[in-house]
């Protein structure tokens, strides 16, 4: 079963195989926020969200979030999860699918190392597609040498090499980390040309 499909998520999902689920949004997210570096607010989309720890801390750091998630049982947990909280949580192929309505911001932080590499150039299409113009792409990227996945690793050099083409970067860092992950992630943003 392909790491890209539906079934091998939900499998995970049901069997309670989560290990990337840390139970808190990404640290460098969080710092990203604290910062108040955002002039303007707007809309979010976090595709492979998940249990939807990240699209919670960006709708309460104010924005319109919206978690996208391919696999069902991951949906009803992470809306479970969220109770109250004013996000939405949506089912679909974030590769695949085309929005309703671009949005002003994207955040990746797990999608892009969970599907097959030789799917990283519908990534970038589906990136462009759901973002407006000048709209911000936020990543967190794992540069892991890990070829059997998932995760699948990537490079500095590949994700520059992707994503240059159609966004200019703003800025990149080594974020703080989770404990196992520290000095293997390094965070771009991005800005749609």
């Amino acid at each position: 079963m392909s790491s890209n499909s539906a079934e091998f998520w939900e499998s995970m999902y049901q069997a309670g195989e989560t290990p990337w689920n840390k139970g808190a949004p990404v640290p460098g997210l969080l710092d990203f926020l604290a910062a108040n570096r955002v002039e303007s607010k707007g809309r979010v989309v976090i595709p492979g969200c998940g249990f939807a720890h990240d699209v919670e801390a960006w709708a309460k750091a104010g924005f319109a979030a919206t978690g996208y998630e391919l696999a069902p049982s991951a949906v009803q947990l992470a809306r479970a999860r969220l109770g109250d909280c004013a996000a939405e949580i949506l089912q679909g192929d974030f590769l695949a699918d085309q929005p309703a309505e671009p949005f002003d911001w994207l955040f990746e932080h797990t999608l892009f190392c969970a599907i097959n590499p030789a799917q990283r150039e519908s990534y970038v299409a589906a990136s462009t597609r759901w973002l407006k113009p000048g709209g911000h792409f936020l990543a967190v990227h794992y540069l892991i040498p890990d070829v059997e996945g998932p995760p699948f690793g990537t490079t500095r050099h590949e994700v520059i090499g992707l994503f240059s083409h159609h966004f200019e970067l703003i800025e990149e860092w080594v974020p703080r980390s989770y404990e196992n992950r520290l000095g293997l992630e390094r965070m771009f943003w991005w800005r749609k040309r």
